[in-house]
């Protein structure tokens, strides 16, 4: 397996490897706003190829001078439990740390939530919060 940076040419394996996953998507999650989070971060949004370089585990960093932030974190269901979203995570953290990032938030949608033991198994932990939205652009 091998961990590189994301390329706009691996869009669409991406967008169905989080159908599959079961990652809820948006129109945050267009070509179009794919591209605009490139322009900011491009080396916090990585991705794991296997042998035959498929694309089998990817996840979209964030960083806004404060906190860090994990999106999307996914591993192709056929792949999973051979420890690759651990090393998407473990990469993904020390790219942050590279850059200054002293914490690392993730959301988890209700849908969801068995994937919170993973979570957990590398060190995060549950703050009791509200979480509130608002779409600007519908």
């Amino acid at each position: 397996m091998r961990i590189r940076e994301f390329r706009l040419a691996d869009y669409q394996a991406v967008i169905v490897l989080w159908e599959e996953a079961g990652i809820s998507l948006s129109s945050s999650d267009s070509i179009n706003q794919i591209k605009h989070k490139l322009q900011r971060d491009p080396e916090l949004f990585i991705v794991a190829e296997n042998s035959e370089r498929e694309i089998v585990g990817a996840v979209m960093g964030s960083y806004d001078g404060r906190r860090g932030w994990v999106n999307h974190l996914a591993v192709h269901p056929n792949f999973q439990g051979e420890q690759i979203g651990r090393k998407l995570l473990e990469n993904l953290e020390q790219r942050l740390k590279q850059i200054g990032c002293e914490k690392l938030n993730l959301l988890i949608e209700i849908h969801n939530r068995k994937v919170a033991g993973f979570y957990e198994k590398l060190g995060f932990e549950t703050d009791e919060l509200i979480f509130m939205e608002k779409w600007l652009i519908e």
